[in-house]
């Protein structure tokens, strides 16, 4: 008798933001999961096992409000979304400064601030790509993964973002 073994590889990841006014008292806390993109999963499976050893750097970026994800997205092309782009620190986007993986995950040692400038604002969701460029896709960068927030975040100048991203398998 054949005996099959089914498993399913489902990158869900818990990201965690905190927005904090300009005197650092906390405004709010928003919690999702991302869900990945065919073209991240795609470049994850042949860096691991198509024998490929240039891992890029990885970056996070931000999306203005209500965004509509797709798996199809690419950095490119993502029709649903735009990319929220009123930040003043970093002047690129934040470097997922990922430690090393334990118990089946990875997270970055230290969180992905963006500092906001301008006006009232509402930031509903972040994306991780290989482009540090705001507002910026190179033709061959890749976007990993794609996360709108239970609930957007309203944000004013001064205030700043916090993003804990975790990848697990």
């Amino acid at each position: 008798m054949k005996t099959e073994l089914k498993n399913a590889i489902e990158f869900r990841n818990p990201i965690f933001v905190e927005v904090f006014d300009k005197n650092g008292k906390l405004k709010s806390v928003h919690e999702c999961v991302n869900g990945v993109v065919d073209e991240g999963i795609e470049h994850m499976l042949d860096r691991t096992f198509n024998s490929a050893t240039d891992e890029p750097t990885w970056y996070i970026g931000l999306m203005n409000a209500s965004p509509t994800l797709a798996a199809g997205d690419t950095l490119t092309s993502h029709s649903g979304w735009t990319e929220f782009t009123a930040y003043s620190s970093p002047a690129t986007r934040q470097t997922w400064s990922n430690g090393a993986a334990a118990t089946r995950a990875v997270t970055n040692a230290t969180t992905a601030d963006f500092t906001i400038s301008g006006g009232a604002s509402t930031v509903s969701g972040i994306f991780v790509c290989t482009e540090s460029t705001i507002s910026g896709p190179g033709t061959s960068e890749i976007l990993w993964a794609t996360a709108e927030f239970a609930s957007a975040a309203s944000v004013t100048g001064g205030d700043t973002l916090k993003v804990t991203y975790t990848v697990s398998g």
